[in-house]
């Protein structure tokens, strides 16, 4: 497999999960914004991650690796999408953003689920990494082979 096109695809890796990560970040920090822009509380958002050739399985992508040296594929960010989940509600009369009966909706984002998210992202983010260093490592050995 060319070393180019490793290079590659953990770039784009790299990316789509800094991208997740800001994400992430962006639910967390308001996860009790009762106002926004838009009007109303905050929607919480995630990525959505796609395969540059969604077209090959994975099993086809990783067996045709070495047999017509495609390798695997990319991935992306194709979009970030709001969640349907509805907000949280409840009671606090004294809340300048609570409605006429004293309720208030509060974003739909889980903190424990957004952590488990940001671990997820964090772990996927250091094993592309690890892999960049290998096909560092790889090229500079390569490189003194030549010699």
């Amino acid at each position: 497999m060319n070393l180019d096109r490793v290079f590659e695809v953990v770039g784009s890796a790299l990316d789509s999960q800094r991208q997740r990560l800001n994400i992430i970040a962006s639910n967390l920090a308001n996860a009790e914004s009762t106002r926004t822009p838009e009007g109303g509380p905050y929607i919480r958002r995630d990525v959505v991650l796609r395969a540059v050739s969604p077209d090959k399985s994975f099993h086809s992508v990783f067996d045709s690796a070495f047999a017509n040296g495609s390798g695997p594929s990319a991935v992306r960010v194709t979009d970030i999408i709001q969640d349907e989940r509805p907000f949280r509600v409840v009671y606090d009369p004294d809340h300048p953003d609570a409605d006429e009966k004293g309720f208030l909706q509060l974003p739909n984002v889980n903190p424990i689920e957004e952590m488990v998210n940001l671990m997820s992202a964090t772990r996927a983010y250091e094993a592309n990494i690890a892999v960049l260093e290998t096909g560092k490592t790889m090229t500079l050995r390569a490189l003194e082979m030549g010699r």
